[in-house]
């Protein structure tokens, strides 16, 4: 992999840098943190990747295999991943930060609370966002536009590639970041040109009747602005574990909407004709649904027959399904509290796993959060409050039982 000793033996010469800019986007797609972070990304989508390329096939009989397009091909695609991803992130940072400076919050910017909230979400699924600090406000790098070069010695993140590109037929536009500034640069057909100077990230202007505005001068952060945010201390995409639940979730969704799509469980059985091969039966079967009616050989007899489908098996599966992967993401399942009256022990219990997991998001989140401040120069602590639900019944029993010991206040 490609590093920020990498970046300061290639030199000062511009074709070089593109060159090499190139090469560390080329290198960082081909990475695993790349691949399963746009997989992590598809299944945020709601695009999830496995039930959506599932295809069926069917047999001749010379033994090749044909693209089963006559029978039911449903692709239900769950929206769990989305689901859990959200309620961990909105769960710790859905009501903002609480500074312990009033004006820090000002000097962030009014939507910092959302951009890092937009950074988390993609922390949690691609493992890693990037936390860019830009002047007067952050912006969110996305590890899918971002290629990082870390520092060989200490780790740490010393430089990095971001990139864009509406359509493979369109420009391919890079901005190659470094401590002491960023270039802009633009390759397209061939060519490859510089579309700005390397410049410092603080530019200090004046502007006059005579000239306009012109740049007099700049300066650049005591430290690298672009500050690396990991999801989770595994520094892995919260994807990991969790896609095979999914796609067995999805699989068996939908090959239940199938089964009950192909014509509800008959299936058709056919004496003396030995020679049709899969793809004979289901031109068969499709011109049944299709007319309802079909022409055979004299010699050739025709049967249907019909069962049950299992929906209690199926259902009971996809069940366990649902309650391993709450368990297993330690996210809270609001059906488990949402009939009857659960009293606070209860819900306080349900809570426990979230807790418990947002605890260690919450460690992420504080490292991130005092890289940004360290380049803007601001110090603080940040504490957050947890979006969480009350049995607002009992709560109030329970203070009005305990108001002969407490103040009025």
């Amino acid at each position: 992999m490609y590093t920020y000793q990498d970046l300061v033996a290639v030199g000062e010469s511009e074709q070089e840098r593109i060159q090499f800019c190139l090469n560390v986007i080329d290198q960082h797609k081909n990475s695993d943190l790349y691949k399963i972070a746009y997989i992590a990304d598809q299944y945020d989508k709601q695009r999830n990747t496995t039930i959506v390329n599932f295809q069926k096939f069917l047999y001749t009989i010379s033994g090749k295999t044909v693209p089963d397009n006559w029978s039911a091909n449903y692709k239900l695609a769950s929206n769990f991943f989305h689901r859990f991803i959200i309620q961990q992130n909105q769960f710790l940072l859905g009501n903002g930060i609480q500074w312990q400076n009033d004006d820090t919050a000002k000097k962030l910017g009014d939507d910092f609370d959302i951009r890092l909230q937009n950074a988390g979400h993609a922390a949690l699924s691609g493992a890693l966002s990037f936390g860019f600090w830009n002047l007067d406000h952050m912006d969110v790098f996305k590890v899918l536009e971002f290629a990082p070069l870390w520092d060989e010695e200490t780790g740490g993140l010393r430089a990095g590639v971001r990139w864009w590109q509406i359509d493979e037929k369109k420009p391919l536009r890079m901005t190659l970041y470094e401590e002491d500034g960023y270039t802009e640069y633009r390759v397209y057909e061939g060519q490859s040109t510089v579309l700005k100077d390397k410049q410092k990230y603080k530019i200090k202007t004046a502007t006059t009747a005579v000239d306009g505005t012109e740049i007099i001068g700049g300066e650049n952060y005591p430290s690298f602005p672009i500050v690396p945010f990991w999801g989770n201390p595994q520094h892995q995409s919260e994807i990991v574990g969790i896609r095979e639940q999914i796609d067995a979730y999805d699989l068996i969704k939908s090959g239940f909407c199938n089964t009950i799509d192909e014509a509800s469980m008959i299936y058709w059985t056919l004496e003396n004709a030995g020679g049709m091969d899969d793809t004979d039966l289901a031109k068969f079967l499709e011109q049944v649904k299709r007319l309802h009616a079909t022409a055979m050989d004299d010699e050739v007899r025709v049967n249907s027959h019909s069962i049950e489908a299992p929906f209690t098996g199926r259902g009971d599966l996809l069940d366990r399904l649902r309650k391993d992967l709450y368990e297993d993401y330690m996210a809270l399942d609001t059906k488990e509290i949402a009939s009857g009256a659960a009293t606070a022990t209860q819900i306080r219990a349900a809570y426990e796993p979230l807790n418990s997991k947002a605890d260690s998001y919450e460690y992420c989140v504080h490292e991130f959060l005092q890289g940004i401040l360290a380049v803007a120069g601001i110090d603080d602590t940040a504490t957050f409050t947890r979006s969480t639900m009350i049995n607002a019944s009992e709560e109030i029993t329970n203070v009005l039982q305990a108001a002969q010991y407490l103040s009025e206040e």
